[in-house]
């Protein structure tokens, strides 16, 4: 008879949704669940310092990597990157938000598909440039922007980038999961070649590419429902 199952560091799990429903600090929230996960599953003293001290050294670097690239985009936004991004934007008279978008959204998937996944992302490409564009190009259309509006125009951004960079990089062979698949299923009796399966992630890839390009064409006709009339009329008093 088997003994049941040792579920306590599962806990560890609990730890880090309450803490992200509570919105804490993410960093704090995770260093706080690797602690409790370590001492739910008997990890000793001397061992939990050994681990965080190891990962400590092994990635002292990151921070570095990290904060380098904030700090030009910082600078380049001081200097007036969003605003130059906004009026050349503006200058396109055939530009609306979700035609800009999906533009993004293919150049994304292509790129993300080669594994050059780094051209993107929301610090540097999200916020910077893609969410004032987008913001731009409304504005050349309907005046002054809600502040409601604008949300919803940056969290379509971010949305456009996360489905580009995540069914792009599904295609590129090189890619961490299709060689967790790969491994996997060769573990399993199934020999099956990474080509192959990123060859099979390029109809998904598709597919998302249609249906969220279709969500965009909902946002510009959604916009121009909501503000269309209100510049219209704008335009009439002037």
């Amino acid at each position: 008879m088997t003994s049941d199952p040792y579920l306590w560091p599962l806990i560890g799990v609990a730890v880090i949704i309450a803490g992200f429903v509570l919105r804490f600090n993410p960093m704090l929230v995770v260093a706080i669940t690797a602690v409790v996960t370590a001492v739910a599953a008997g990890f000793p003293v001397q061992k939990l310092l050994a681990t965080i001290g190891t990962g400590f050294v092994k990635t002292r670097n990151l921070p570095l990597i990290l904060l380098l690239p904030l700090a030009v985009i910082g600078l380049l936004e001081r200097h007036g990157l969003r605003q130059h991004a906004q009026q050349w934007i503006a200058r396109i008279r055939s530009a609306t938000s979700g035609r800009l978008l999906i533009v993004y959204l293919g150049a994304r998937q292509l790129t993300a598909a080669v594994g050059l996944t780094s051209l993107g992302g929301h610090p540097q490409m999200v916020r910077p440039l893609l969410a004032p564009m987008a913001e731009g190009a409304a504005e050349a259309r309907y005046g002054s922007l809600p502040e409601r509006v604008r949300l919803k125009l940056r969290a379509y951004a971010a949305a456009t980038d996360n489905v580009g960079l995540f069914f792009g990089e599904d295609i590129f062979v090189a890619f961490g999961a299709i060689v967790l698949m790969t491994t996997f299923l060769h573990e399993a009796g199934i020999d099956v070649e990474p080509m192959r399966i990123a060859l099979w992630g390029i109809p998904t890839a598709i597919a998302a590419f249609v249906i969220h390009a279709w969500r965009l064409r909902r946002l510009d006709k959604a916009l121009q429902q909501e503000l269309g009339a209100g510049s219209s009329d704008a335009r009439k008093e002037s």
